[in-house]
């Protein structure tokens, strides 16, 4: 039986729960289940990314979402930044479909929601790409997250990544500057990390 939220189809017992969360001064409203990551309120990390992300800076073009769950940092954002589109992409299908149901509640039209195995089947290149990544599905998957990075962004776009110190941020600030050729912790809070590189091209 496979429960993680990590992978394609977790085979839980569903049990569907709506709730509120107010992020970015909206008030959302998010359906979770079994099976997904933070199934009972936003994370802390994702909220706090969500929140000191500087989306002025970001050059012009689509921000991708990588491993964007039932999509709570995606959805904020896009209501937001109406004139971006979001492209919103994870393994686990049961989280899309909900992101899918998430968006719709809450009147985001300008996502595009669809499965991808970290940047399997993502194609274009972005202005911005953020993640919350999976610790739990291993270090390779974060540090793949991390590298594949540099194929999927434009001049002068952003990786943003949070991670908690304990889960391994200081590691990812290494690689993110050996890879860039910088990286900036833009806030910590609470043991989490924000960090952000740009693709200088």
């Amino acid at each position: 039986m496979n429960e993680y939220y990590y992978t394609p189809n977790p085979d839980v017992v569903h049990e569907l729960h709506t709730w509120k969360y107010e992020l970015l001064g909206n008030d959302l409203k998010f359906t979770t289940d079994n099976g997904v990551f933070s199934k009972r309120t936003v994370d802390y990390g994702s909220s706090t990314l969500v929140k000191n992300i500087n989306m002025d800076k970001i050059p012009a073009g689509n921000i991708l979402d990588l491993g964007c769950g039932y999509g709570p940092m995606g959805i904020a954002l896009a209501k937001n930044y109406p004139n971006r589109i979001f492209e919103m992409v994870d393994v686990n299908n049961l989280a899309l479909s909900l992101a899918q149901k998430n968006a719709e509640q809450n009147s985001v039209k300008n996502v595009k929601i669809h499965n991808s195995d970290i940047y399997e089947d993502v194609k274009d290149r972005f202005a911005a790409i953020l993640t919350n990544p999976p610790v739990r599905a291993g270090k390779k998957v974060v540090n793949d997250m991390i590298s594949g990075s540099l194929e999927h962004l434009v001049k002068n776009g952003t990786l943003t990544v949070v991670l908690q110190k304990k889960q391994g941020a200081p590691s990812a600030k290494k690689l993110m500057n050996s890879l860039f050729g910088n990286c900036k912790i833009i806030r910590k809070d609470k043991g989490y990390y924000i960090l952000e590189s740009t693709f200088e091209g």
